[in-house]
């Protein structure tokens, strides 16, 4: 838990980087922008996919340690040829679970926030699940443990493999020569994030393109064909919570809904976006036929909005990486206490970026909280040992959440809904 949020440390501030390059790019140079509360809501994605790994909020059936120690087959060491052998199953592997994720009904659960931005970026890189409770990860790599690989080789080749899978999130890097053979390129994965028909569910490469080559899934970027970013039945919404859990919810309606008993079964395993005929003909729903009518979600939201909300992201990722290097001093369980602080407030900021009226109770909810906990204890999980009148500050910060949560809510969502209704 603690080695993970210390390699953070350096993760996300390399991301932010390179994210920021990015953006400054698209804004001086490239017709296509990066749009705020779009990257907003991918980063605060990222960020509750971490805030789960870090605190272990994930079951596990079974674990690689337990595995490698009571059943491996051989005593294998350290070394580079095992670094190297453990880099290109780890990427075997993901070729194969990725494809799993696409292919499936119920494990599209688990995958489908990484495609829901309508847009193409690095921040979209960032948008990962918190919605797979149970650990299937495991099933994929146990052939590593088998042969004996240490437990020790993998903790330091799997963050490797996934912060390597960043940087080709990117609309702004053409074709890259004779790497386009090998190597997962941004060209490469701007095919597999498109829904355009020949474009879905190809590239499920991570790292080498050449699984893809190999089991017949590849599909070269076409120029006439401009890819289209998102998923067929489209979020439209900036909550990372509503996302991830959005098609989950789905099935469980479905599966209610069925008439028949096996439907209600099989509706779990069949492929992605099978639905039983009876549930499709009464309760259909809206899927992005034409891609090229595509109108992206926006909330058209004001300066003032937007800049708040950038306020909130940096806030939270502030207050984040603090539980992350202060993992023993706060303890258990005010760690997941703060965890479930950070994680309330992220759906409650991204809500109002939804311009939802019950943006505001919310706000109140969160502040008042963090009011309590400051009264009782005269501090806010020992901040004010890092900065002076710390407690004073996150006090101060929870007053003015609710008073911009009400003028948000009570005066410009309410002046923009009555226009819409005079306009109507």
């Amino acid at each position: 838990m603690e080695s993970f949020a210390q390699a953070l440390n350096y993760g996300i501030p390399f991301f932010l980087v390179l994210i920021m390059i990015e953006t400054i790019y698209a804004h001086f140079f490239a017709k296509d922008k990066i749009r705020s509360m779009d990257a907003i809501s991918s980063i605060s994605s990222g960020l509750t996919n971490i805030l789960q790994s870090v605190l272990g909020l994930t079951i596990f059936i079974i674990t690689y340690d337990f595995i490698q120690q009571h059943i491996a087959l051989f005593d294998l060491k350290p070394s580079i040829a095992v670094f190297v052998l453990t880099f290109v199953y780890k990427d075997f592997a993901g070729y194969w679970k990725h494809r799993f994720e696409h292919s499936v009904n119920y494990f599209w659960n688990h995958h489908i926030v990484h495609h829901s931005s309508e847009e193409f970026n690095l921040p979209c890189a960032l948008r990962q699940s918190i919605s797979e409770i149970i650990d299937t990860g495991i099933f994929f790599i146990f052939p590593l443990a088998i042969i004996g690989v240490p437990t020790e080789v993998l903790a330091i080749v799997a963050p490797i493999h996934l912060f390597a899978q960043f940087w080709y999130h990117t609309r702004y890097i053409d074709r890259m020569g004779v790497l386009e053979k090998v190597i997962v390129t941004p060209s490469h994965h701007r095919v597999h994030h498109a829904i355009n028909p020949i474009y879905i569910d190809k590239n499920y490469g991570q790292i080498f393109i050449v699984w893809d080559k190999m089991f017949g899934t590849f599909q070269p970027e076409l120029e006439e064909e401009p890819a289209v970013y998102g998923v067929k039945k489209a979020s439209n919404t900036w909550n990372p919570f509503l996302i991830n859990f959005q098609h989950l919810w789905l099935l469980i309606k479905d599966a209610w809904r069925a008439g028949s008993y096996i439907d209600k079964l099989k509706i779990w395993f069949m492929p992605t976006g099978w639905r039983p005929k009876d549930v499709a003909e009464k309760y259909p729903i809206e899927i992005i036929d034409d891609v090229y009518t595509q109108v992206k979600y926006d909330t058209n939201a004001s300066v003032g909005l937007t800049v708040w909300s950038y306020f909130q992201l940096v806030f939270h990722l502030g207050l984040m990486l603090y539980l992350f290097n202060n993992l023993s001093m706060i303890g258990k369980p005010d760690i997941f206490i703060l965890g479930a602080f950070i994680f309330f407030s992220i759906f409650s900021y991204t809500t109002m970026m939804d311009k939802k009226f019950y943006a505001l109770p919310m706000e109140m909810a969160k502040s008042i909280y963090g009011l309590v906990i400051i009264a009782i204890y005269s501090d806010f999980f020992f901040i004010n040992q890092f900065i002076s009148f710390g407690s004073v500050i996150m006090a101060t910060y929870f007053v003015l959440s609710i008073i911009t949560a009400a003028y948000f809510v009570l005066y410009e969502f309410r002046k923009e809904h009555q226009m819409e209704k005079i306009v109507a």
